[in-house]
């Protein structure tokens, strides 16, 4: 079943006074179903945080927006349950930090602790981000919080950072988390663990909506274009 079908019917099951309560009423709601209970959950706190975000740089942007949409790929007949969310959320007074945590804890409880659909969670707030071709201050900000509340490692962020910044020539080692001068054999093998850690099947694997799955594939893309550039790099060594 479609999430969206999913999210309208949990719009219409739920009275939400503010968007503090929506993952209380998540996981109050899908109890005893724990895989839509994660899909509905991702794709919320995608949702929420998506608000928050374009808010954080002091002004939405119609190319934010468009990105949003772009990842989400809203059929019609749900857009009004999803702009309902996405807005609620911008007019929350309660702070992204204290959901980003709730999120945080429903995620752990459920897949354990460095739970991997946190980091697809970044991975789509930046793709929002740079959507207009700059990456503010505040926006870098918001996301360094999110990830901190995460319990994204610091050199995690960095790698994901570098699959969206362009922060030099030397990006491609810094998405594959190498260091230049190190040996082929080496850097294959860590190649070739981030391509089972983040192949697409294992996004849905991971029981994420299949309406996601561009930030997969994005996210593979440039985990290759890296070790093109990487590969090519160390043969002329």
């Amino acid at each position: 079943m479609s999430i969206w079908v999913r999210i309208t019917d949990f719009v219409s099951a739920t009275a939400i006074p503010a968007f503090s309560a929506v993952i209380e009423a998540v996981r109050t709601l899908f109890e005893g179903d724990p895989e839509t209970r994660r899909r509905v959950a991702f794709s919320v706190a995608m949702i929420a945080l998506s608000a928050k975000m374009a808010k954080a740089d002091g002004v939405v942007m119609q190319s934010e927006v468009d990105a949003f949409k772009e990842i989400f790929d809203i059929p019609d007949e749900h857009a009004d349950q999803v702009s309902m969310l996405y807005n609620l959320a911008k007019q929350d007074v309660a702070g992204f930090d204290s959901y980003a945590a709730q999120l945080a804890n429903l995620c752990s409880s459920q897949e354990g602790e460095n739970c991997p659909i946190l980091r697809d969670i970044i991975d789509g707030l930046f793709h929002i981000a740079k959507a207009d071709n700059l990456l503010h201050s505040n926006e870098l900000a918001f996301l360094q919080e999110v990830a901190a509340i995460f319990s994204i490692s610091d050199a995690e962020f960095d790698r994901i950072l570098s699959r969206h910044v362009d922060k030099g020539a030397s990006d491609p080692y810094r998405i594959l988390g190498l260091k230049p001068g190190v040996e082929y054999s080496d850097a294959r093998a860590v190649y070739m663990d981030l391509v089972r850690e983040h192949h697409p099947d294992n996004f849905l694997a991971r029981g994420l909506p299949m309406e996601f799955m561009k930030i997969s594939t994005d996210r593979m893309a440039a985990i290759n274009d890296a070790w093109h550039s990487v590969e090519a790099d160390l043969k002329r060594l």
